[in-house]
């Protein structure tokens, strides 16, 4: 097998099985909810569910400073192989959490500690595997190459309402909401195991190895203050892109069911047939930015959803079936690509090699915990207060401000990894891209 393919397939490999770990529990949330919290409010208890899946993302950025600076100082290779072994903890306390019915309490403090463990964990794999994918890429093929982090990602989240639909149709309601929600986690436990002894075993990249940083300089915040814009960069670009897509995808079933008034069954296999089609569609555009460069794909994702959020999902809210719910499932994710395909490289081509995990993972897991990880609890919220369109409005205003930011910043398709940014006294290199 080729080098190349060889370090992609065993990256995205790793990465589907932390992100399928890291979704199953929203895609499992209104099964075990009841579990956790006294009886009563369905939709009170959901935004406690999804307040604890946000806690996991304000752990992000101590994952994205600490591993982030394991993959810069030690290589990618050890911090991908730290992250998968922190999710595969965090996994094993999910399946063996008390309910509250035995504990109290108790069992929201086990999955509390799970989920800060989860975040750690995602906080350090995604600039890992952004920047691994990135540096182990062909020349002229990083777009292409870096698109299989979300194809991993979203695999595992495939993979994970793929095992809800089979439960659905495999399992009584009860036997569901008593136990069965609890196998998806050893399922994650047990794979993750697997990723962790083919990452033991994976090559580092080249990019890195060849690195002329020094090492104090390495993973450093000092360094990383040299590339303050480059890192504000980070935060705008992603804000309207990961509220966006927490919304069709992790939110999207939910909504479904909870708002829509559609059944559970229906609503997961929504999700699923949208989700293997938004998979598919990753390499293409990664492929596409390749030629065309990254910006256009940004622009076009931000201009579709500042202009076509609302109109989407308030059709959404009144799809009534499976076909017209796919349809519009299907469009917010076509949306959503342009952004999805290529984010992990364009954030990896912003930093020199000594502080790209740490210039990736820290800003992104900032802006991930802001906007992404409350999402979800921010629609809950609009929903509860009676004013569920006013997210709408909120989702189409962040894409609005990662918008301004995409039509200002620089073209990074032909950055050479190996020189970027700035040199150790703080002078631009000779081939820095420019601003647009």
């Amino acid at each position: 097998m080729d080098a190349h393919w060889k370090k992609i397939l065993i990256g995205s490999a790793g990465n589907m099985v932390e992100w399928f770990d890291w979704f199953v529990y929203a895609v499992f949330a209104s099964y075990f909810a009841n579990s956790f919290f006294p009886k009563g409010n369905d939709t009170a208890n959901l935004m406690n569910t999804a307040g604890i899946f946000a806690v996991g993302f304000f752990m992000r950025p101590v994952g994205g400073w600490l591993l982030g600076r394991v993959g810069d100082r030690r290589g990618r290779k050890a911090a991908l192989t730290l992250t998968v072994s922190l999710m595969s903890a965090s996994a094993v306390l999910i399946a063996a959490a008390p309910t509250y019915a035995v504990a109290g309490y108790g069992g929201v403090a086990v999955l509390l500690l799970a989920r800060l463990l989860q975040g750690l964990s995602v906080g350090g794999e995604y600039a890992a595997s952004a920047t691994y994918l990135t540096e182990a890429s062909a020349p002229g093929r990083r777009g292409f190459a870096s698109s299989f982090q979300y194809v991993s990602m979203t695999a595992g989240q495939i993979l994970g309402l793929g095992l809800q639909i089979l439960f659905q149709h495999t399992l009584t309601k009860s036997q569901l909401n008593d136990w069965g929600w609890r196998i998806p986690f050893v399922v994650g436990a047990a794979g993750a195991a697997v990723i962790f002894y083919l990452r033991r075993n994976m090559l580092e990249t080249e990019a890195y190895q060849e690195s002329g940083a020094t090492e104090d300089e390495r993973g450093t915040i000092r360094a990383l203050l040299r590339h303050k814009r480059e890192a504000l960069l980070v935060v705008a670009l992603t804000m309207g892109g990961t509220v966006a897509y927490y919304t069709y995808t992790t939110y999207l079933t939910k909504y479904l069911s909870n708002s829509a008034g559609m059944a559970k069954p229906t609503a997961s296999l929504v999700s699923f047939c949208a989700l293997v089609v938004f998979a598919a569609l990753q390499p293409l555009a990664g492929a596409l930015s390749d030629r065309i460069g990254r910006r256009p794909l940004l622009i076009t994702f931000a201009v579709g959803a500042t202009f076509l959020t609302v109109p989407v999902m308030t059709l959404l809210k009144h799809a009534g079936s499976f076909w017209p719910a796919l349809g519009l499932s299907l469009l917010g994710l076509v949306i959503v690509t342009g952004y999805t395909s290529i984010n992990a490289c364009v954030k990896a081509e912003l930093f020199p090699t000594g502080v790209r995990a740490l210039g990736v993972a820290l800003p992104y897991a900032l802006a991930t915990a802001l906007f992404g990880g409350t999402a979800e609890y921010v629609a809950l919220w609009f929903k509860k207060a009676g004013l569920e369109s006013g997210y709408y409005w909120y989702v189409a205003g962040c894409a609005a401000v990662s918008l301004v930011v995409y039509l200002t910043m620089r073209e990074t398709r032909d950055i050479d990894l190996t020189h970027v940014g700035r040199d150790e006294t703080g002078a631009a290199q000779p081939d820095a891209v420019p601003a647009s």
